[in-house]
């Protein structure tokens, strides 16, 4: 699922594949909603900053509490996806009641924007009259009238007007302690954001997360598309 780098923490074992296993049920889960709903690939838009610490493996993290971002449970859900991919990147949570040294803000949020673009418009012209005519053997085929043999005509363009989904979700990793007392400083900040035609943000949060996660912590300012194939929840290496 992620690729090694120079700054990616050891691996866990029993921990790692349940977290992973929960996750991947968050991933096939998403992918059956959306089978009726998007044959095409699902693409998301990462971008990621950070300066990660390179003695992070096994450090500890717990989860910014927000009243009112989103009901409980659903940003609950979205919080356990996150808590699945930190584990399976050697990090473990902090015990219940105590601050970790790395504390995390998980946003997760759906709206709209219209967009115009230009389409061809094609018609097809009444029908026209193919006149008879006779074969080299001396068969005479009768005159018809029917469609154009060229098919449909271009008369120009008009203006659409699309309404675009747009799921975003940003998952922020703050160091609040760790060595000599000092300032919090934000070590991974990662926004994945998703614009189409699906407009249910709980059926995309999981692709988001997978998508922000993806060759962990990244390289610093990288853009990136990732794309997923709605059947299997897997990303779409070519």
């Amino acid at each position: 699922m992620h690729h090694s780098n120079l700054f990616a923490p050891p691996r866990v074992g029993r921990r790692r594949a349940q977290w992973a296993t929960r996750l991947r049920g968050g991933l096939a889960m998403a992918a059956l909603a959306l089978l009726t709903a998007c044959t095409t690939p699902i693409t998301t838009k990462v971008t990621n900053f950070n300066a990660w610490p390179a003695d992070a493996a096994g450090a500890t993290f717990s989860f910014l509490v927000k009243p009112g971002t989103l009901g409980e449970l659903e940003q609950a859900t979205y919080e356990r996806y996150v808590s699945a991919e930190l584990e399976s990147e050697g990090l473990r949570p902090a015990p219940a009641g105590q601050a970790g040294r790395f504390l995390v803000d998980v946003t997760a949020a759906g709206s709209q924007r219209k967009q115009k673009y230009v389409e061809p418009v094609y018609v097809n012209p009444p029908l026209i009259w193919y006149p008879a005519y006779r074969t080299r053997r001396g068969y005479v085929y009768p005159g018809y009238w029917g469609p154009d043999y060229y098919g449909p005509r271009y008369v120009g363009d008009r203006i659409v007007t699309r309404t675009l989904q747009i799921s975003r979700l940003q998952v922020k990793l703050v160091e609040i302690a760790s060595g000599p007392p000092g300032p919090a400083r934000t070590v991974f900040d990662s926004t994945a954001l998703y614009e189409g035609d699906i407009g249910d943000l709980p059926n995309l949060v999981p692709y988001l997360v997978r998508a922000a996660f993806e060759d962990f912590p990244g390289k610093n300012g990288e853009v990136r598309l990732l794309r997923f194939d709605p059947k299997t929840g897997e990303i779409v290496r070519n």
